[in-house]
């Protein structure tokens, strides 16, 4: 029996697994490295398969036990691997990046190591590994391909990524991913807004905009109001509902840029603003660009121009040096802002980072305390934040796997203009995710809303057409279906329509 007989190949083809660890940008190399696959050949594993004829780790280097869950994981599929000759194991991402021969010295069961400048290389080292019979090694220093120029299969038919930019030119003391991400380097606005048009030409209604740092956009091509520009042109897109993007930096955050959120229609009221810290000496330590001052500023102006807004942040507790009174200026910051959501999180040493090597590491006790402080008053506030949408009149975008308890519940949920999650009755028409709702907010919980009346508007859209037809197409072909993209550039001679990190 060959190795591929003996593997959980579907019709004699080839099966694979993309496992996503980290943030938004990592999501969407996942959907890049899965169009890859297919367009090579192979086929998803199906669901709640022991595992695939090749399974890649797309993993994060952000966080401290990062490289023990890769290497936990790795652990779990060696026996599996050793019982099915054929079987490979890749590992890509900021983590393969910043360890490169390590994780073949700690696991040398693994096939395949590839860095975040060309994942465009898998299925060459795949089958390189496979014909050579050892690991291939292989990561690039410097962008090879935008990674939208790159095949895809997108998880969603009526949401998509867009990158506009990879890489990150500022040096927080806290941060790695610069130094595997590079510098910045930005798309040319005709190939982003090429991009845009073709996913809204196949159902897309919603676009999220990535970057590093999203807002410095401009800077690798000489314009610093670029961002801004994008935005507007974003709102002559005929079919594209919402705009969303992330994430900023409050040192690029311009006014050009709050002008143009407010006056296009389809850019929504969302704004995820990174604070870190509340504490100018702590922001000085982590070589952040502004100060409280700053940050709270752009709060107002935003708030002002866009009433409605819902504004998140990401928070940093226990930096190294932090006192009680910087603490306490973060939660000053915290109850100014009112944040509609905060993702906290304790202070993790990463080996390469300058703040690793700083006096004044914070005892873990101190800083878990300092922590669930942090978190109850975050509760506190995004509960009364959302208590005042209660009796508002919203529209929703129905989302598909958003309310885990939607079945039991006999609930749908949905995403309004400012992102919270909203539970609704399902109404006795058909409803598909895409389309769009009417509601009334009945109820506030801190984490989500409820419309627990009659919904009152159904407006079915081309985005619940084409997740009807995806879904239509999933059932023909339990494996999945490619949703491909257009590529940007020079046309093929032939029609061809084939082959787009919470440290701001």
């Amino acid at each position: 029996m060959s190795s591929i007989d003996r593997s959980q190949s579907v019709g004699g083809t080839r099966t694979y697994e993309v496992r996503t660890y980290g943030c938004q940008m990592n999501v969407h190399d996942s959907e890049r490295l899965s169009g890859l696959l297919e367009d090579a050949g192979y086929v998803r594993a199906p669901e709640g398969a022991d595992a695939a004829d090749v399974v890649v780790f797309n993993t994060c280097a952000v966080r401290e036990n990062a490289d023990n869950k890769l290497y936990g994981n790795l652990g779990h599929l060696a026996p599996k691997k050793a019982s099915r000759p054929g079987m490979q194991i890749a590992v890509g991402g900021c983590l393969a990046q910043k360890d490169r021969d390590t994780i073949v010295k700690r696991a040398p069961w693994v096939d395949v190591v590839f860095g975040t400048h060309n994942i465009g290389k898998l299925p060459v080292l795949l089958e390189r590994a496979r014909v050579q019979e050892e690991a291939q090694v292989e990561i690039a220093e410097s962008l090879e391909a935008f990674p939208s120029t790159l095949p895809t299969r997108r998880e969603s038919a009526y949401a998509a990524w867009v990158s506009i930019s990879v890489g990150c030119n500022n040096t927080c003391t806290f941060c790695i991913v610069p130094a595997l991400r590079g510098k910045e380097k930005d798309r040319r606005p005709g190939d982003i807004l090429a991009e845009i048009e073709a996913l809204v030409a196949e159902g897309v209604s919603e676009i999220t905009l990535l970057g590093q740092n999203v807002n410095a956009y401009g800077s690798d091509i000489g314009d610093r109001e670029a961002f801004s520009k994008l935005l507007r042109a974003c709102g002559k897109i005929d079919g594209l509902e919402r705009v969303r993007f992330t994430s900023p930096h409050p040192r690029d955050f311009t006014d050009d840029v709050i002008a143009a959120m407010a006056e296009t229609p389809n850019v929504m009221p969302q704004l995820h603003m990174p604070l870190q810290s509340g504490s100018d000496p702590v922001l000085k330590a982590m070589r952040r660009s502004y100060r409280q001052e700053r940050f709270l500023g752009i709060i107002e102006k935003v708030r002002a121009a866009i009433p409605h807004a819902a504004i998140s942040t990401d928070i940093i507790v226990g930096f190294p040096g932090e006192t009680e009174e910087d603490f306490e200026q973060t939660l000053h910051v915290v109850r100014e802002a009112r944040f509609a959501q905060a993702f906290t999180f304790q202070y993790s040493k990463r080996p390469g980072t300058p703040a690793a090597e700083m006096d004044g590491q914070i005892p873990k006790k101190v800083v878990q305390e300092r922590y669930e402080r942090l978190v109850a008053l975050q509760e506190e506030i995004s509960w009364e934040e959302n208590k005042k949408q209660v009796g508002r009149t919203l529209e929703l975008m129905v989302a598909e796997g958003e309310g885990r308890k939607d079945d039991t519940t006999h609930r749908l949920s949905g995403r309004a203009p400012d992102n919270r999650l909203v539970h609704f009755t399902k109404p006795d028409q058909e409803v598909r995710p895409g389309d769009v709702v009417t509601v009334e907010i009945t109820y506030a919980a801190p984490h989500h809303l409820l419309a627990e009346g009659p919904v009152l508007d159904v407006r079915r859209t081309r985005a619940g057409d084409a997740w009807e037809k995806g879904n239509a197409a999933e059932k023909a072909k339990p494996v999945g279906v490619m949703l491909g993209l257009p590529k940007i550039g020079a046309p093929e001679p032939l029609p061809a329509v084939a082959s787009g990190c919470g440290c701001d």
